[in-house]
């Protein structure tokens, strides 16, 4: 991602509706692979460590991030957790691994897949959300250096190979319409909207968007949603 991308989201990730809700659902998902012992745990791409904090919850998390300008933001932010360490390289294997919109910026993302699948131990998890449907790719996704989005079947087919998975849905549902509307109004009218969609919305639209997004939490345990703009996938590795 550019210099400006990091640098708002370092600003924005704490409050903003979008990442806030993002992190409650995933944990949401990957709570249940709580053990009485703490797992071990590889945020991969932490970026401005948005989701760090409540995967402390679940055990010891190892961050592994290539931008220096967020890797020095994250060893000051969490240099008084014990239970957090920044890496820069990965040299062990763990219980489960984080890539939370991450493997779209990789141009291979089938070569980091067999990376997450000989980095996890046996009987470990995967954790994936990536950006979804490729119509809806626009100038953000270039600000974003992203190779694609995804859907749901090519996304199935990558992971098959190495994983067994335990849940696959669309997500961010309830505001996939107006949200799909606005992207393709902007790459109509060739605009660029990045900054304006990442900076934390006034707090009463702050709210509001923040909780239609999250009552998605609950019902992602029962189903899965039919579209939406991102996609969320927990995978178990074929041992």
């Amino acid at each position: 991602m550019r210099k400006d991308v990091y640098t708002r989201h370092i600003k924005n990730e704490k409050k903003h509706w979008w990442f806030s809700a993002r992190r409650e659902i995933i944990y949401s998902v990957i709570s249940n692979l709580k053990q009485k012992e703490s797992i071990t745990i590889l945020d991969f791409g932490a970026g401005s460590g948005a989701n760090i904090e409540i995967l402390t919850k679940l055990g010891k998390v190892d961050v592994y991030e290539t931008n220096t300008q967020a890797k020095n933001f994250l060893k000051t932010k969490f240099k008084n957790f014990k239970n957090v360490k920044i890496i820069t390289k990965i040299k062990k294997k763990y219980n489960l691994i984080i890539a939370a919109d991450v493997i779209e910026h990789i141009k291979n993302d089938k070569k980091v897949l067999k990376i997450f699948f000989n980095c996890l131990k046996k009987n470990g998890h995967l954790l994936i959300t990536v950006p979804a449907f490729n119509f809806l790719f626009s100038s953000k996704d270039v600000a974003l250096k992203h190779f694609r989005r995804y859907n749901k079947f090519n996304l199935k087919s990558l992971l098959k190979r190495y994983f067994k998975i335990k849940k696959l849905s669309y997500f961010n549902f309830f505001l996939f319409l107006p949200i799909a509307i606005s992207i393709l109004f902007y790459k109509i009218k060739r605009k660029k909207f990045i900054k304006f969609v990442e900076t934390t919305p006034p707090n009463y639209l702050n709210f509001i968007l923040k909780n239609i997004f999250l009552v998605e939490k609950y019902l992602l345990r029962f189903f899965n949603f039919p579209f939406g703009i991102s996609i969320i996938a927990l995978a178990k590795k074929n041992d």
